[in-house]
């Protein structure tokens, strides 16, 4: 562990920037955005500043800043200007919903919000029963500081607070199927953690390369691809603003020519349908995939049609990124992969007891970034952290070479007829067809016994033609009983901010078309 403080007791995060300065790398371009394009040392004066001001606004050791902020440069210099003074930055998205910006502020104690002028009009409307300090790029008066005439006010240095490796760092909001979001806390040596076994031992990250993430640095992904992991190593992130949709992506990778490119499932098959796509990924070496299960299928247009492999892998908020991932030179497509170098992972079954060589069970993983505990959600925290492990909530397939791949949750699977039914395998087999960009299959009652009900996103719409079709697919690949009984046609999967299709939601869907 590098300790800043010449020790591995001390070390505070926000030295992930100056860590580069020291090694000579001043000059070397940290980030490219819309807004700015910023050096190490310009981002190490930045950091400093922003630190200072946190401190002039009266931000206290320990004290929650919540963060609603866009993919501009403003992120990093506000997460790791807190982190500097032992402040807690809990970075949220922009596009949440009205209920959990209140329950954001009201669950984390924060006093401060720093934010933008596309989203303070709304945000002061949502949190005005609540005593906040703002401070904003692009708004003055009324109670906000302008952010980037606080930032040149201070341009002397502030002192990093002396911190403790295992003192809380920043938060991350993880959002269930169900009930409001947890606050999860991570410390100051997990991004370290994840950096080495991950970053560098895994994907083998350089300072020359170039990340490009499509994922929002708030969420866990978005924050290892485009902040932790090329600050560690040297490189250059490359940050987009706005949506996430194919024509801005398609853009950003013509224009700022990436190295390593992250994405979701999702987005990877969408752009593959492109025309656009044609030329905009020459610079790329390997892509990454995270978020959710990357079908096999997409692997293999990708391969078709750019020449690239996608390394996928399975990670979660508590862990802070990937544990378990493919490598991009050995890759199995519609798997998981293996363990990465620094964790450990293990299959229970149903009664608890740890399964040997080939077997399907819950996964547990252990490792050096999981996360302390979840912020006032303690019965939680006993029921999931159990000890060194953490219970993902995954079901998993060991084979006998150590590869794992994804069931599916483990309450999300189906027992139809008596028998057990993975969603994903069946999900997986419907993404084969090339009129579907996206599949969700729930359970559904069917005269008081469980069914399959099939959501397919396809662009045109679909008729029984197409539904009888998809149904022969799965009978041809899978079990007899593994297919859609019910197959419905929607123009748009409903997912999360970070591209996970929302089953809870398809429930919802399932339920309403047969009551």
């Amino acid at each position: 562990m590098h300790g800043t403080f010449g020790s591995d007791e001390r070390y505070n995060a926000s030295a992930i920037v100056e860590r580069q300065v020291e090694a000579g790398r001043g000059a070397s371009l940290a980030y490219v955005a819309a807004d700015a394009t910023l050096t190490y040392e310009e981002l190490r004066r930045q950091i400093n500043r922003a630190a200072g001001v946190l401190r002039e606004l009266g931000v206290r050791r320990e004290q929650r800043v919540l963060l609603v902020l866009d993919d501009t440069t403003v992120f990093p210099i506000a997460f790791l200007g807190a982190m500097r003074i032992g402040a807690i930055p809990v970075p949220v998205s922009p596009l949440d919903r009205d209920e959990n910006f209140r329950h954001f502020v009201a669950d984390s104690y924060a006093e401060l919000v720093v934010t933008d002028a596309d989203s303070i009009d709304r945000l002061q409307g949502v949190l005005a029963g609540h005593d906040l300090r703002w401070l904003a790029r692009g708004v003055d008066g009324d109670g906000v500081v302008e952010l980037d005439e606080a930032l040149r006010a201070h341009e002397s240095e502030c002192p990093a607070a002396v911190t403790h490796r295992d003192d809380a760092a920043f938060w991350l909001y993880s959002s269930g199927s169900t009930g409001k979001p947890k606050g999860v806390v991570h410390l100051h040596h997990d991004i370290e953690v994840t950096s080495v076994n991950y970053a560098e031992q895994v994907l083998g990250l350089r300072p020359d390369d170039v990340t490009f993430s499509t994922t929002k640095l708030f969420h866990a992904y978005g924050l290892g691809n485009g902040l932790s992991f090329p600050l560690w190593v040297g490189a250059t992130s490359v940050l987009m603003q706005g949506p996430t949709r194919p024509e801005p992506i398609i853009r950003t990778l013509t224009e700022r020519r990436p190295t390593v490119f992250f994405s979701v499932p999702g987005l990877f098959s969408a752009l593959a349908r492109e025309p656009a796509t044609d030329g905009a990924l020459a610079s790329v070496r390997f892509c990454v995939s995270a978020a959710e299960p990357l079908p096999a299928v997409t692997i293999r247009r990708w391969r078709e049609r750019f020449g690239l492999n996608i390394v996928d892998g399975i990670g979660s908020t508590e862990m802070l990124h990937i544990y378990c991932s493919n490598r991009p030179d050995r890759i199995e497509p519609g798997t998981s992969g293996w363990p990465v170098p620094g964790y450990e992972i293990r299959l229970v079954d149903d009664a608890g007891n740890v399964l040997q060589g080939a077997a399907t069970g819950a996964l547990h993983v252990r490792g050096d970034s999981c996360a302390a505990y979840y912020w006032h959600q303690h019965e939680k925290t006993k029921m999931t952290m159990l000890g060194p492990w953490y219970a993902t909530g995954d079901l998993y397939t060991r084979r006998e070479d150590g590869v794992y791949t994804y069931v599916g949750r483990v309450d999300d699977m189906l027992k139809v007829g008596g028998l057990w039914v993975s969603p994903v395998d069946v999900e997986q087999v419907l993404m084969e067809h090339p009129r579907l960009t996206g599949a969700g299959v729930v359970g559904i009652l069917v005269d008081g016994s469980t069914r399959l009900a099939a959501f397919a996103e396809c662009p045109g719409g679909g008729d029984d033609g197409l539904a009888d079709e998809l149904r022969t697919l799965c009978k041809e690949r899978l079990r007899r009983y593994e297919y859609p009984h019910v197959v419905r046609f929607v123009d748009t999967l409903p997912r999360t901010l970070t591209g996970k299709v929302q089953r809870f939601r398809l429930r919802e869907l399932a339920a309403d078309s047969v009551s």
